[in-house]
């Protein structure tokens, strides 16, 4: 009886022993399993620095995907953050600078603060003059997760204000100087149908002569204020091309070789080596430079020289198309590239201006984010100097 109390002692110990071995073990793979893990995850943190789990990660990585532009602001009012259509728009290195550097509009710095204090979403509108026109409609509202930042969401309403404003301002113009070439054919009709002309054969010629003239002016006319209209259009759209001036201008040159041979005007062209590369539009530096090389012909005396040079200067390249014409009173500068200025406007209309040519460049200009200088002398000449910023 003895013997089996030992047995079965010896058994239970046994028993006993063995479970513990076996919580060990499993204790033991337990771990193993949470060390297995935690490498996995550290690998994956080392891959994937930020993980979904980051809600910070994830609302700006949405941010990046919307078509407006997006701003996270904190409450000393310093740029945090910018999605990819804001830096499209201003640009990579305002990050950490004040909102006022970026934006210079009262109407969101006041809304900012009031969404501040309130932490109430704001909606304002804003209309910016210089040195572009810009329209747009700015959400602002707390961050959904930081309580120190504010998200702002510019929408931009650009190109709707600028039609609207367009329509009005093509049919006022349109309509007020083709009223005049229209006059002259409708004259020269009636003269040849109905007047002394109807059995006059070389008055009629005459008569045809000069309505082509005026049909030639009202066809430039509507070409100008065509182009001028989508210039004015996408005037806030930045060009972003690499282009080499020389090339534009040697282009330019080659294709108004016919009037600088008729009107026996010689052109020199110097390009300085450091002042070739800039950002822009090829179509469009060429149309900068057509119509300033056009007006230097139509201005010039017959044996007259046109300079055209560039060089950089003061982080700038500057382009200069000078010439010795009849030059330009000291007080009408300002007023030059107005829509429909002339200062002759019987010069103007004997060469064949629409009075929108310089117009047209201060816009192209202005698109290009350069800005454009007028030195002249009545009886001396001018000089156009188109400045852009060097790449």
């Amino acid at each position: 009886m003895e013997i089996l109390l030992y047995i079965l002692i010896f058994i239970i110990f046994f028993l006993i022993i063995f479970l513990i071995i076996r919580s060990l073990s499993e204790v033991s793979d337990a771990r193993s399993d949470v060390d297995k893990k935690k490498i996995i995850h550290e690998n994956n943190k080392e891959e994937f620095p930020e993980t979904l789990n980051n809600k910070h990660y994830v609302i700006e990585n949405t941010l990046d995907e919307f078509l407006d532009q997006i701003l996270i602001i904190n409450k000393f009012k310093e740029i945090v953050f910018l999605n990819k259509q804001a830096v499209l728009r201003f640009g990579e290195n305002f990050e950490g600078k004040h909102l006022a550097s970026l934006l210079r509009a009262p109407e969101i710095l006041e809304s900012f603060d009031r969404c501040l204090d309130t932490n109430e979403k704001q909606v304002v509108e804003v209309e910016i003059k210089n040195p572009i026109y810009q329209f747009f409609s700015a959400t602002i509202f707390p961050h959904p997760v930081n309580n120190n930042l504010i998200i702002i969401v510019l929408r931009d309403l650009t190109e709707i204000a600028k039609v609207q404003k367009l329509k009005s301002d093509f049919v006022a113009n349109a309509s007020h100087e083709l009223r005049t070439p229209l006059q002259s054919i409708k004259l020269g009709l009636e003269t040849i149908s109905q007047g002394h002309a109807k059995n006059d054969f070389e008055a009629q010629k005459k008569f045809i002569t000069i309505m082509l003239d005026q049909a030639q002016r009202m066809e430039n006319l509507i070409r100008d204020l065509l182009s001028l209209s989508k210039i004015e259009l996408e005037e806030h759209i930045r060009p972003n091309k690499d282009i080499d001036l020389k090339d534009i201008i040697d282009h330019v040159i080659q294709t108004q070789n016919q009037a600088l041979n008729k009107n026996q005007i010689s052109i020199n062209f110097d390009c300085k080596k450091d002042a070739r590369k800039i950002v822009g539009d090829r179509d469009k530096l060429i149309e900068i430079f057509s119509n300033l090389l056009e007006n230097s012909i139509k201005y010039s005396e017959k044996g007259k020289n046109i300079h055209i040079s560039s060089k950089k200067k003061n982080g700038l390249i500057l382009v200069s198309v000078k010439d010795s014409g009849v030059g330009i009173p000291k007080e009408l500068i300002p007023r030059v590239t107005e829509r429909f200025f002339r200062v002759d406007p019987e010069k103007s209309k004997k060469v064949g201006g629409t009075g929108l040519g310089l117009a047209i460049v201060k816009h192209l200009v202005l698109q290009h984010r350069g800005e454009l200088n007028i030195l002249s002398e009545e009886g001396k000449g001018s000089e156009f100097i188109v400045s852009f910023p060097s790449q």
